[in-house]
């Protein structure tokens, strides 16, 4: 027997997965703007992406709630406070911060979910799931590479795209400066990583 959504754990756990996408976005705001300032607007581009998804997945979550409309959920939580002036250390702290929703938050929010009856409600949980495993990776191997020195160096030759006019340049190390935009090294990315690129 399914349980009353009014009275659910599952409204809950909603109203959790919410404050933690809406905070997320924030956190990911806030790493982009450090990551600007700092010159790598490769991150900066990857935090913003996904803050992107972060608030489609609050959206989601939010949506779920529309029969409670008008009233007020009471909820606890902890949320991470992830402040720092190391690129590397917000990559980390995201990176961790994603696999834990993934590894256990969401599985466990799904879990009570289907136990209550919210199949849908469930399925969502377990989707987005896995979006935030995809997430800490993306976190993981941009951290990786800066950790390695490897953000804008290849041990191999390899092709590079300006992030701001789509100049290709293929080489082992980005330029200095793009040389047809002129922008910085900094908007440089593995032509393999670019978005939208076709890889064949």
């Amino acid at each position: 027997m399914s349980t009353d959504f009014k009275n659910s754990e599952t409204r809950l756990n909603l109203m959790r997965a919410f404050a933690g996408e809406s905070q997320a976005r924030n956190r990911y705001t806030f790493a982009a703007s450090e990551a600007k300032k700092q010159g790598m607007e490769v991150v900066e581009a990857v935090f913003t992406f996904t803050a992107g998804q972060e608030k489609e997945h609050a959206e989601i979550f939010y949506n779920y709630l529309a029969e409670l409309a008008g009233e007020n959920i009471t909820v606890d939580g902890a949320y991470p406070v992830d402040i720092s002036s190391s690129v590397l250390q917000l990559l980390r702290y995201a990176q961790h911060n994603e696999y834990e929703e993934y590894n256990d938050a969401y599985k466990n929010f799904g879990n009570k979910a289907k136990e209550e009856g919210f199949l849908n409600i469930a399925n969502t949980f377990y989707s987005i799931a896995e979006i935030e495993k995809t997430h800490g990776n993306r976190f993981g191997r941009i951290a990786d590479m800066l950790e390695q020195n490897k953000l804008y160096v290849s041990s191999v030759e390899c092709k590079w795209m300006c992030l701001n006019c789509g100049h290709i340049y293929e080489g082992t190390t980005v330029p200095q400066n793009c040389p047809v935009c002129h922008h910085d090294k900094g908007y440089f990315i593995r032509l393999s990583m670019a978005p939208y690129e076709q890889h064949d």
